[in-house]
């Protein structure tokens, strides 16, 4: 119609028209693609850790992780998800070491899954003074957590140890052992908690720590045994791969898990958690989505 068609008039109803179905049609393939994923027992976690943490170059990465930090929190407000910032240890001049979020949501591992994994960024910092660009980095990690994790930990596994808390918080900083740190002898995994100015809560802390770390274990060793090629689905074997430049001097924020039309500009927008963000977010889930529907086809295929 909008070819052949010589009145305006018809011929605009029509373009409103693809417009209308346009996005009814891919309403309902997501639609559709959701409930199919459900009905394959695909796992959905509504409570996770969102780790940032600072890479490689210094002070830079801690900006960097500090600026990823504030994007995730206006993220996870524009989705309507609830969400505490449970540790921030930052720096003197505004950036941060490693921050953890706990997150609570309906689909929301889904959606910040395809966030882990390392983020670069190529800007000229401000104490730079022959101009050059500097590339640093952040990590997140995203953990699936359940209400209540069953991990059995015996006392004779642990190796307790107390210190003195470091860095900012007050007179007790110097003046009381209130930092705690665990070693897990069987896996050897470390944790340590000073957030806390009593001793007692900081081992609580580090207890709970200890147990996530060991559920992801378990979590990681079931997902590689039951199909090794979904462990990039569960969004936590893909951390020490590039998944996304930040790059100040073009105004530019490229996927690189995206092949057409992984780039976006408005950097501004993009680190406010803005339409740039979501919409990228949102385009990686699609396509995972898809990605693992046609895995699950092709089980169906070879079973026959």
């Amino acid at each position: 119609m909008e070819k052949d068609e010589k009145d305006e008039d018809m011929k605009q109803l029509a373009k409103e028209e693809q417009q209308v179905y346009s996005g009814l049609l891919q309403k309902t393939e997501r639609e559709l693609i959701e409930e199919m994923m459900t009905l394959s027992g695909t796992e959905s976690w509504s409570t996770m850790n969102l780790e940032i943490s600072a890479g490689v170059g210094g002070q830079e990465a801690m900006l960097f992780a500090m600026e990823l930090l504030e994007m995730y929190s206006n993220f996870l407000e524009a989705k309507g998800w609830d969400y505490e910032v449970t540790e921030e240890d930052r720096t003197d001049i505004g950036g941060v070491r490693k921050a953890n979020i706990v997150v609570h949501g309906r689909d929301a591992f889904e959606y910040l899954r395809m966030e882990a994994g390392v983020h670069r960024v190529q800007r000229v910092p401000e104490t730079e003074k022959s101009g050059r660009i500097h590339t640093s980095t952040a990590t997140v990690a995203v953990i699936p957590r359940p209400d209540d994790i069953q991990i059995e930990i015996k006392d004779s596994d642990l190796k307790i140890e107390t210190k003195r808390a470091s860095g900012a918080g007050g007179q007790h900083v110097n003046t009381t052992d209130s930092a705690v740190r665990i070693v897990h002898l069987p896996s050897g995994i470390s944790i340590e908690a000073q957030t806390e100015r009593s001793q007692i809560k900081n081992k609580e802390i580090a207890i709970r720590k200890l147990k996530e770390k060991l559920f992801q274990q378990q979590y990681e060793a079931q997902v590689a045994s039951t199909h090794a090629t979904r462990k990039s689905q569960k969004g936590t074997s893909n951390r020490n791969e590039k998944i996304r430049t930040y790059n100040y001097v073009q105004d530019r924020i490229t996927d690189h898990r995206l092949e057409n039309g992984g780039t976006v500009h408005n950097l501004k927008d993009f680190l406010a958690g803005g339409h740039g963000m979501v919409a990228m977010n949102r385009r990686l889930v699609d396509e995972s989505r898809l990605r693992d529907l046609w895995e699950i086809i092709e089980e169906c295929n070879n079973k026959q």
